[in-house]
């Protein structure tokens, strides 16, 4: 799915980062933490994207594999292209949420095998076009795409040149938006607000004034709680539709979320790979961790030391 700056930091400061400053995509890969590919030793590190969904993963598997596993666990914020190479370097040990990128599986996993499958997340993510709920009260045929021109001028901003506005993210996120907006004959301009953390901003200002926006947007979403938002029916997604993606037309698939490890890893990483292989939980459970981080504001540790203290039957099923 997205994507952002990489630092060599703590959870917290990773979060900090993509909350506060809503830059621009950097590859900082070369930058290896020395917990990397650590040839059995009892430390890991683990790739971290900077939306809030992907860093309530890391922040429970980090909290739980230091204080019931022993571990010593680095992570890296990495962009979502740069971290299958860092993976399959060695330079990370583990990426807890991949949004599907068949390229990268290809080389890495089948072609080169540097790179090993570790099992599904639990959480199934679908991108989509939305407008907010009270808007689709007022214009129950707007979720229909083919009827988006006829409120093109609703959705103008300064930004978007005279065009209704499409509110992307980060130009680094998995998006076809400008591709669809061309081959379905839209009357619209993409433009992208830099970061998820930028994005929520705009979305809570448009909502808190209840002006009408149209949306690139996803789920699993902790957001949906507080701006409820209507998906756009965008034509229906078949098997191979998005193969040429200059072409495409359809709507984007549901994608079940997958974890990968780098090959070395997943032979000699002990307990700590079994752990993450079996590390699996539900939509609710992400998007309860990442309220209380995003909007709650506690720290990725604080957020994951709450849920692990209510969730214990759960977690105990990961434990090797």
């Amino acid at each position: 799915m997205r994507l952002r700056t990489t630092l060599s930091v703590s959870v917290a400061a990773a979060s900090a980062l993509a909350l506060l400053t809503g830059c621009g995509a950097a590859d900082m890969t070369k930058q290896a933490s020395p917990f990397a590919n650590a040839g059995g030793a009892k430390s890991m590190t683990l790739s971290v994207q900077s939306w809030v969904g992907a860093q309530s993963n890391v922040a429970v598997a980090k909290y739980l594999l230091e204080h019931k596993l022993g571990y010593r666990v680095d992570t890296v914020q990495v962009d979502e292209i740069p971290a299958w190479d860092a993976l399959s370097q060695g330079r990370v040990d583990a990426l807890l949420e991949d949004w599907s990128h068949p390229e990268q599986e290809k080389r890495y996993v089948h072609d080169k095998k540097t790179v090993s499958y570790a099992g599904g997340l639990g959480v199934t993510g679908h991108i989509g076009w939305f407008v907010p709920t009270y808007f689709a009260k007022q214009h129950p045929d707007i979720t229909d795409w083919k009827n988006l021109n006829k409120y093109a001028s609703q959705f103008r901003t300064a930004e978007s040149g005279g065009k209704g506005q499409i509110m992307d993210g980060s130009p680094a996120y998995v998006t076809h938006d400008k591709a669809l907006v061309k081959n379905l004959k839209l009357n619209y301009q993409v433009v992208f607000a830099g970061s998820e953390a930028a994005q929520i901003t705009q979305i809570k200002q448009f909502a808190k004034e209840k002006k009408p926006f149209l949306s690139y947007w996803y789920t699993p979403q902790w957001l949906f709680k507080k701006v409820p938002m209507t998906e756009v029916k965008l034509p229906p997604y078949k098997e191979g539709c998005d193969t040429d993606t200059a072409k495409i037309t359809c709507a984007y698939p549901k994608t079940p979320l997958r974890k990968f490890l780098n090959a070395d890893f997943a032979r000699s990483g002990g307990k700590g790979a079994e752990f993450l292989k079996k590390f699996q939980w539900t939509t609710e459970d992400q998007n309860e961790v990442s309220l209380m981080i995003a909007e709650q504001k506690l720290s990725p540790e604080e957020a994951a030391k709450k849920w692990v203290d209510t969730h214990p039957d759960q977690w105990k099923r990961w434990l090797p």
